[in-house]
């Protein structure tokens, strides 16, 4: 039974995290924007986070700040939340419409294979979990719309416009 509370007070707390983010972003953008990286280690690993706030794992990423570049927002995003630093400019895959988190969101995709890590990232308040996974052994909470980015970019399924 407790199990089942704390799984209701969770999926709550996400619900109302995401539509306070979304009005917001309201208020302060009238279009969100945001960047996600898809970053990859030689042995064709993949950098997953996972958030304190939201179930799943997810590519590293968050929303583009006004006077901010794609690439910057990249940058600082990968720095914040898994201490990467790029060492090369990423490619951009694709830009995509985000319908699930609101009408007026959009999320930039980026390829990153050139960085370093300044150090391992320990868990805060933010980041639960952050660190590289075989591509046939994803933790089973990686999101549906990771998943198809990641099949999208490295296994050259169809694109879709929707994240």
């Amino acid at each position: 039974m407790r199990e089942q509370q704390s799984g209701e007070t969770h999926s709550a707390r996400s619900r109302f995290t995401r539509r306070l983010i979304a009005l917001s972003a309201r208020f302060q953008r009238p279009m969100t924007l945001g960047v996600r990286g898809l970053v990859l280690d030689d042995q064709r690993r993949v950098l997953l986070v996972r958030h304190t706030y939201v179930r799943g794992f997810y590519l590293p990423g968050g929303g583009v700040e006004s006077g901010e570049t794609l690439v910057d927002a990249l940058k600082r995003e990968l720095h914040e939340e898994a201490n990467v630093l790029l060492d090369e400019p990423p490619e951009l895959f694709g830009v995509y419409f985000n319908r699930r988190f609101s009408v007026r969101d959009h999320v930039a995709l980026y390829v990153a294979r050139s960085y370093r890590i300044t150090e391992p990232r320990a868990p805060d308040r933010e980041i639960a979990e952050a660190g590289f996974f075989a591509l046939d052994a994803l933790p089973a909470e990686t999101t549906v719309a990771t998943r198809a980015r990641l099949a999208e970019a490295l296994e050259k399924t169809p694109i879709s416009p929707y994240w």
